[in-house]
């Protein structure tokens, strides 16, 4: 049975999924809240994958060189699914059912043209949930600390982001309120699901298998921060200095959780 930490992160990914795309119903998103929240979370992304995932994957598969072999593979996976997809849209948009507009509308989407973006992120969020299902598999029994806390906080905080540009994109397309709920619980399902799938899988498969699978993360980690999120602060150069301390303070979280992870980082020299 998967423990009690694995199945609370999954509950709570999921409630940060749906609230994600009830936001544009809630509030007024503004172009620089959003891009303040992307930039954290951009910091806290590329953190995990280097101070978190990379060194518990190099533990297990016992060799840096296919920990970082499985790393580059994750990737070019994630690079080239962005760019297939032409998904991660992170911009507040107007919702046609709504009196009053955001901040920020888009130009109208044809009825399917969120189509691609909801294919890719239900890849990606997959992807988050074998992460995360890893990253407790690779920590768990390691120390007091509390095992995949980093990975769980980065999924947490960008999963939010992810559901609400899909939703945002089916409103702009004229989708009805009832339609985007159902596409927006079905994507906030993918995670854990693959989270629970990886964990039972993972149970007869080797050490190894499950630091390839980790390593696999870290690389696709890299790529969203690096890749995706990360440039938007170098075309917002008006909010330069606030969204390079949003990035540093990600980095920053990243480190210090390793703190909270127990004592397994520094038995990897023994």
């Amino acid at each position: 049975m998967p423990p009690g930490p694995l199945i609370l992160y999954c509950v709570l990914v999921v409630v940060a999924s749906l609230i994600g795309g009830l936001l544009p119903g809630w509030m007024r998103l503004g172009h620089t809240r959003m891009q303040v929240m992307v930039s954290f979370v951009a910091g806290l992304m590329l953190g995990v994958a280097l101070f978190h995932m990379l060194v518990h994957a190099a533990h297990h598969t016992h060799t840096l060189d296919t920990a970082v072999l499985w790393t580059v593979i994750g990737l070019l996976t994630m690079f080239f699914l962005i760019r297939t997809l032409d998904f991660h849209h992170h911009e507040p948009v107007h919702d046609p059912e709504e009196h009053e507009g955001h901040a920020h509308p888009i130009a109208p989407q044809s009825p399917l043209s969120w189509a691609g973006v909801a294919v890719g992120f239900a890849l990606h969020t997959t992807i988050d949930g074998i992460a995360l299902g890893a990253s407790v598999r690779a920590e768990s029994g390691h120390g007091d600390g509390i095992p995949g806390l980093g990975t769980f906080l980065a999924v947490l905080l960008h999963k939010p982001l992810d559901a609400l540009a899909v939703v945002a994109l089916m409103a702009a397309g004229g989708w009805s309120k009832r339609s985007r709920l159902l596409v927006n619980v079905g994507l906030a399902a993918l995670c854990p699901l693959g989270a629970l799938l990886f964990w039972w899988g993972a149970g007869a498969g080797s050490s190894v298998f499950v630091g390839s699978a980790l390593a696999f993360s870290a690389g696709v980690f890299l790529c969203v921060s690096l890749a995706d999120l990360l440039p938007e602060l170098q075309f917002h150069s008006h909010d330069r200095l606030k969204l390079s301390v949003a990035l540093l303070l990600g980095v920053a979280l990243a480190y210090c959780l390793v703190f909270l992870e127990g004592d397994m980082h520094h038995g990897h020299a023994h």
